[in-house]
């Protein structure tokens, strides 16, 4: 029988202390911050009002866009790799799905931040180099082919799960999907632009 989930060694009060360490490195703003660091305004007041990289790369700056690409990656690869040091897979998985649900709904934000994606390979590329790297390729091949961000994004994070269970790597596959749940509803105005054949290319307003 297929193990889905890791063996849970933690203790809850551990837990709790991880599911909040991910979620407060996940929320930091990084678009925001890098964007008031270089003197581009209010973020939420250009383009889609996103704070991702895509949203800053229309502001024009693209050092602040590589910036927040670079640290909204590194935020996911943090989450998981420092509670790595001192937890077992169980802590690793829900400080994982923290750091997205911290980057995606940050309460310093009301709740309103980014969508996912970068923060998501982060934590991929993590949980399983492989898995992070088959990831990064898909999203890399569908912006390529088809010129759309959003759906190289739900393209990439929907490969993951199915890459675990052909890799081998079954105890991943419920935080996987979990993940991808959280990229999709962000992107739920994206699909129903991309369903409707109006969703902009990339460089666009989306």
């Amino acid at each position: 029988m297929l193990e889905l989930l890791p063996e849970f060694t933690s203790k809850p009060e551990a837990l709790l202390a991880v599911c909040a360490f991910g979620y407060l490195a996940g929320s930091i703003p990084f678009g925001i911050i890098f964007s008031n660091i270089l003197g581009l305004g209010d973020l939420r007041k250009v383009g889609s009002g996103n704070i991702g990289a895509t949203n800053v790369l229309r502001t024009g700056n693209k050092l602040a866009a590589f910036l927040t690409l670079l640290f909204d990656f590194s935020k996911g690869i943090c989450a998981v790799l420092l509670v790595r040091q001192f937890f077992g897979e169980d802590a690793v998985q829900v400080s994982a799905f923290s750091a997205l649900m911290g980057h995606c709904f940050p309460i310093w934000l009301r709740f309103r931040g980014g969508k996912g994606v970068a923060t998501f390979l982060g934590v991929t590329i993590a949980l399983s180099f492989i898995i992070g790297i088959i990831c990064c390729f898909v999203w890399l091949f569908v912006a390529v082919l088809r010129k759309m961000s959003s759906l190289a994004s739900l393209t990439s994070s929907a490969s993951a799960p199915i890459a675990a269970i052909f890799l081998g790597q079954p105890n991943t596959i419920i935080l996987l999907t979990l993940l991808i749940c959280v990229v999709f509803f962000r992107h739920k105005q994206n699909i129903d632009r991309i369903f409707k054949g109006i969703e902009p290319k990339i460089g666009k307003i989306e």
